[in-house]
């Protein structure tokens, strides 16, 4: 089972994974993106308090870009924190073309073995970014996000701490 979580920032996705994923078979490993920055203080907080409420029973790991890699090898029930963190450390110092690394990502998923949660920042709902670079990272992010829900069982769209889910468009054959 392959679940995609998407929701604004502050949104309570985080929260709502990590109680989907306490309800998964054990062993639950937790696949961190995010590269942390120290000297980005409001990053490190957030960070630090994610692995603070974290049931210690699940395994962390933090794979920063190389995160269909640590899927494929990972067993038992995974959550995903965020395809955001993860795009971004894939550009590192610039934009690259991701759509290889997605179809690694969305192949890893389909192939595993146990049940994945995966979360997302939805890129669409916000300000129109004031940057080029904003807007290839809104516009990577999206396909990223597109990507995910075509080969996921189920997406929900988290507000304020609430889902509600999303459906497949029905196609007139």
């Amino acid at each position: 089972m392959i679940v995609l979580l998407l929701g604004g920032a502050c949104s309570g996705k985080s929260l709502v994974a990590e109680q989907l994923a306490a309800a998964l078979p054990p062993p639950v490993t937790y696949l961190a993106t995010a590269v942390v920055d120290e000297a980005d203080a409001d990053h490190a907080e957030r960070v630090a308090a994610h692995r603070h409420r974290r049931d210690p029973a699940w395994t962390t790991i933090e794979v920063g870009g190389d995160l269909a890699a640590a899927l494929a090898t990972t067993a038992g029930s995974a959550l995903v924190e965020s395809l955001g963190t993860w795009v971004t450390a894939r550009w590192a110092e610039e934009p690259v073309d991701l759509s290889p690394s997605v179809a690694e990502l969305c192949a890893a998923l389909q192939t595993r073995a146990g049940d994945t949660v995966v979360v997302s920042e939805e890129v669409g709902l916000g300000v129109h970014p004031s940057s080029e670079a904003g807007r290839r990272f809104r516009e990577a992010l999206g396909a990223v996000n597109l990507a995910v829900a075509a080969v996921a069982d189920d997406v929900h769209l988290v507000v304020a701490g609430r889902l509600l889910l999303l459906q497949r468009p029905e196609v007139d054959p």
